[in-house]
């Protein structure tokens, strides 16, 4: 029996249980050629448990050693014993035993196959020290460690490749690795030619609506080249059958927002094919598959021919809010796998293209972004986020096991399968983020190491007296929890507020007393939350029914989005979760920032939209928290949010770029008001909203906004992402 000493210096790194190999670093369960990946928590569990092998081990002790200082229900550990023995099949009754109400029992025998060195994983408390340091003392070498950072994540990138191209592939699974393009930037989203010889992708940051352009590569080593110059909002490049030429949607503003162009394989101008069309690919010369909106945001799937002749529905899905952004058909034609947000990305979904009917979700339990077949259509692949790390699935065709066939630190984005089956190709890469402050003093960063959280719903945010900024960060890697951190402006100082608690939502109470918050764990529904800054008392669940985007009311209550029917709303209720009610009798399809009195929140919803164009661009508005008419910020997606003194509304009409983050104007309100004078269908342009009395421009998107307009807080994110081949063994 090791002692205590020696188990601080050394873990196993491997357990042989019966025929079964834990890996703990990988996460894995193998036996023979069948492997299964584990969640983070899940292997804790069954570590914990096989440490421990003979003892009886009690729920409430799992619990706490699992989730220390985090509020979690009997539930979730039942959810890890459930994956645990689904994992080990027959044998789970063998090697775990149940102790009816009282815990479990790992019986069989454990045996260690290998270790490593804790110092290999972990920072030694001077390394440990010298971290605190660094958090305490930001500024200091910042603008060089950033320089460092962009070539770290550049070396680490092809580091991580070549490690991957060490690890003993599966059948039909990634063998080595083959890098196709060498951008200091990034590229994403490939798509491959019918005959395989031509790759095309976005060059950008990101694969979903970017302003970035489509270039294309003869394979395997021509130069790649530039086709579009379209600045409008983008996503989903494909191939026409012949190969000349690439399909790609435009969100635009007018009757109908979602739009299909096309462009010449060899560049030039851009011309529309079909309008109401998104994620466009044919079937076959004649037929396409897209998706289309039939009212609203709603967007499902459907077929038609060039001429939009033989149209057919083929899924919508039954929330209204819902839209199916990608369709990916089988090599038979009869099936596809779709992508669908909701409003977040959902695990990926199997529909039949030739009956209307509600498809079973496949693949991880993630968000799924990219799909596509095996040449004979027995296996599916999926590029999902699970547990925050991206990467690439396969499950058998049409219910197997998913398995993850891509690991490390480096994540994926994107899959394009070859014709010939042999191989995919995917965009490899990584992306740091961290919290920067504009003041008077210039530009400093804030945290120096972690993932910085940040899109429509979890903005790091500034207290209402501007000296402390909140914000989210994963500290150690994207699976680490999602924690709620504080700087002090004035000390520098950095502060964990909740240990333990991954959110993800937040919003700090004006008085800095409380923090309501999101959970939510895979596979499960999302809490509310309701906590004390000062940790005085433990945190509260006010709601565990699904409902997200929590904010603090105007008079103590807790403003909330949740669904009902096919319809989200905007809704309150008492601190304690008592007194539900709708707040407007409208729909809304997202609940993103709060007015400093907390009397007007920003959403997406129809409420000031004409009923004649069910396709129109959904309006950005600030809803009147206690009663009254919506007010039109812009007429289509925008970032709107005031400073915490409520004297500036902050508007972003500039979608950002690989090149250009974008262009925020400033707009004064008068005393007494919470918005200023707009015009009455808001503002679709930069130009518009200077023309407003007394508008200010600032040369940056995505800002969040302090006590003045020189002071205000952003995101900067280092983007690598690079192409590679990844051929199929035998």
């Amino acid at each position: 029996m090791s002692s205590p000493e020696s188990r601080l210096h050394y873990l196993p790194r491997q357990y042989r249980l019966g025929d079964f190999i834990l890996d703990r670093e990988r996460g894995l369960i193998t036996r023979g050629a069948e492997s299964t990946t584990l969640r983070a928590k899940t292997l804790q569990v069954l570590c914990y448990l096989i440490e421990r092998q003979g003892r009886l081990v009690s729920k409430r002790e799992l619990i706490d050693a699992v989730w220390p200082d985090c509020a979690v229900t009997d539930n979730s550990l039942a959810q890890c014993i459930a994956e645990v023995r689904r994992a080990l099949g027959h044998d789970s009754q063998q090697l775990i035993q149940t102790v009816a109400k009282r815990g479990y029992i790992f019986t069989a025998p454990a045996t260690h196959c290998g270790a490593i060195p804790v110092g290999s994983a972990q920072n030694s408390p001077e390394q440990a020290a010298g971290s605190r340091a660094l958090r305490s003392n930001p500024d200091r070498h910042l603008e060089w460690k950033w320089i460092e950072g962009v070539v770290a994540v550049t070396a680490f990138v092809l580091s991580a490749v070549s490690i991957r191209q060490l690890s003993p592939p599966s059948a039909n699974a990634p063998n080595s690795y083959e890098q196709l393009t060498s951008f200091t930037d990034s590229a994403v989203a490939p798509t491959l030619s019918p005959d395989g010889r031509m790759v095309a992708f976005l060059r950008s940051d990101h694969a979903f609506l970017t302003t970035d352009q489509i270039y294309v590569k003869l394979l395997p080593r021509g130069e790649p080249i530039q086709v579009t110059h379209d600045p409008r909002p983008k996503y989903n490049v494909s191939f026409s059958p012949d190969g000349s030429r690439i399909a790609y949607t435009v969100l635009e503003s007018g009757a109908t927002a979602w739009n299909t162009y096309t462009v010449s394989s060899l560049g030039g101008s851009s011309r529309r094919l079909l309008s109401n069309a998104a994620g466009l690919i044919w079937l076959d010369g004649h037929r396409l598959l897209f998706s289309a909106v039939d009212a609203g945001v709603h967007m499902g799937i459907v077929t038609a021919t060039e001429n939009q002749s033989d149209y057919r529905p083929i899924y919508f899905p039954q929330h209204d809010r819902a839209m199916v952004h990608y369709s990916f058909p089988s090599p038979d034609r009869k099936w596809a796998l779709v992508v669908q947000m909701d409003p977040d990305w959902q695990p990926c979904r199997l529909v039949h293209l030739g009956r209307n009917s509600q498809p079973p979700r496949v693949g991880p339990e993630g968000s799924c972004t990219a799909a596509g077949w095996s040449i004979d259509g027995r296996w599916m692949y999926f590029a999902a986020t699970v547990n925050g790390n991206s990467h690439l699935w396969r499950q058998h065709f049409p219910a197997g096991v998913p398995q993850q066939i891509t690991f490390g630190p480096s994540e994926e984005s994107g899959l394009a399968m070859a014709p010939d089956g042999r191989s995919l190709i995917t965009s490899i890469g990584l992306e740091q983020s961290s919290v920067w402050i504009h003041d008077s003093r210039g530009e400093h960063a804030l945290s120096s190491e972690g993932y910085v959280s940040y899109d429509v719903e979890s903005n790091p945010s500034f207290s209402s007296n501007g000296k402390h900024l909140y914000y989210l960060l994963r500290q150690r890697s994207p699976d680490s929890p999602s924690e709620l951190w504080r700087t002090d402006l004035l000390s520098g100082e950095n502060a964990l507020v909740l240990p333990g608690i991954s959110m993800r939502e937040y919003d700090v109470s004006n008085d800095e007393e409380q923090v309501v918050f999101r959970t939510q764990r895979s596979g499960e529904q999302s809490k509310l939350w309701i906590a004390r800054l000062d940790r005085s008392s433990a945190p509260r669940c006010i709601a565990s029914l699904g409902m997200a985007a929590p904010r603090f009311g105007p008079n103590k209550e807790v403003l909330f989005r949740f669904t009902d029917g096919h319809s989200n709303y905007l809704a309150k209720m008492n601190a304690d979760g008592s007194g539900r009610a709708k707040v407007v009798p409208y729909p809304i399809i997202t609940l993103e920032t709060i007015s400093p009195d907390r009397r007007w929140a920003i959403a997406i919803t129809r409420a000031t939209t004409n009923a004649d164009e069910p396709r129109a661009l959904i309006p950005e508005v600030a809803v009147p928290t206690l009663g009254g008419q919506a007010r039109a910020i812009c007429p289509g997606p925008c970032a709107v949010t005031w400073s915490p003194d409520k004297k500036w509304l902050y508007v972003t009409v500039v979608p950002a770029s690989r090149t250009d983050t974008g262009k925020t104007v400033a707009l004064p309100i008068l005393p007494g008001q919470s918005l200023p004078n707009l015009p009455a269908g808001g503002i679709g342009s930069v130009e518009e909203a200077l023309a407003l009395p007394g508008a200010r421009l600032i040369e940056r998107g995505g800002i969040i906004p302090g006590l003045d307009l020189e002071t205000y807080a952003y995101v900067k994110t280092i983007v690598h992402r690079n192409l590679f081949r990844i051929p199929f063994t035998s």
